[in-house]
């Protein structure tokens, strides 16, 4: 009988191709949603201004700038976020049929557990988008070493850390229960293997619930992250301040009907972001369960 141990490697690699193939797909529009999200009032008109003057000024790889932050840790965030759901739901019952609010319950377990790496990860990513091909651009390990060297480890690496566990909780109970209850579907009419594409679809449902479950404290993360001093208040009263900031910023009712302009308001960038979810979340779901699968096979757990 396979030991739990070999389940959990198992579930561990499988998050990590996972994890590498989310980043190489969506970290382009990735790009595009951050600098939404941190640019200056007027600096861009919207998504389409901001990729057209970053092709124009930067040239195409600037897309993908800050991708190594999450390639060099998406690894790690994502084998730790799928072995935490994959424990998480055997705490949430021992039983294997679990009702999709169990399923909710079970993601927003693993990304709190999540937060704790892809809190440095998200830091780091950001503070690279955020920077516009002037000549003072820093490289990866020279913006590490400033925030380790000028604010340390809590304040510095690991700056925005509870606004990243406030998004990760909702973002993990909408996408995998989005997740669940399109593959359930799908398995009605297939049965138990889905189609490639079945699993694609489910996956792309999965991550558009992600963002719709948690896109404005998003917008509050990455603006934490990129300020140049870190919060000194409460984690409750800096992230309460700075959703009051981005709603004065926008209106407060343009901003919940996103009326806002697109540089402005609690869903400023939110349209690049379900963009890109669609193809990041299915090439998510799709290379971690065909490699959950072939593991499955090999192994037996």
């Amino acid at each position: 009988m396979p030991s739990p141990y070999t389940s959990t490697v198992n579930d561990l690699i499988a998050g990590s191709f996972g994890g590498a193939a989310q980043v190489i797909v969506g970290q382009p529009l990735d790009t595009i949603k951050t600098r939404a999200q941190t640019a200056p009032e007027g600096m861009f008109k919207g998504p389409m201004d901001i990729l057209v003057k970053t092709l124009r000024n930067e040239g195409f790889l600037a897309l993908y700038k800050g991708m190594a932050s999450p390639l060099l840790g998406i690894a790690g965030v994502n084998s730790l976020l799928f072995a935490s759901y994959a424990a998480s739901k055997r705490v949430v019952s021992p039983f294997p049929d679990k009702s999709i609010k169990q399923i909710a319950l079970a993601g927003g377990m693993a990304g709190f557990v999540n937060a704790v790496l892809a809190s440095p990860v998200e830091m780091f990513k950001v503070r690279m988008q955020a920077q516009y091909g002037a000549a003072t651009d820093q490289r990866l390990r020279d913006v590490a070493r400033e925030m380790w060297r000028e604010w340390g480890f809590k304040q510095g690496i690991m700056r925005g850390y509870w606004a990243t566990v406030a998004r990760e909780i909702p973002a993990y109970a909408g996408f995998y229960s989005a997740f669940e209850f399109s593959k359930r579907q799908f398995q009605a009419h297939y049965g138990q293997q889905i189609p490639v594409w079945a699993l694609l679809a489910s996956g792309s449902t999965g991550g558009i619930a992600y963002w719709l479950s948690s896109y404005p404290l998003d917008v509050v993360k990455s603006r934490i992250q990129l300020r140049s001093t870190p919060p000194t208040a409460r984690p409750w009263t800096y992230i309460n301040g700075e959703l009051r900031s981005v709603v004065a910023e926008g209106g407060f009712w343009k901003s919940v009907l996103m009326l806002a302009s697109p540089s402005a308001g609690l869903f400023r960038g939110l349209t690049p972001s379900l963009l890109r979810s669609i193809p990041a979340a299915a090439s998510t779901f799709a290379a971690y369960e065909l490699t959950r699968d072939f593991l499955r096979e090999s192994t037996g757990a």
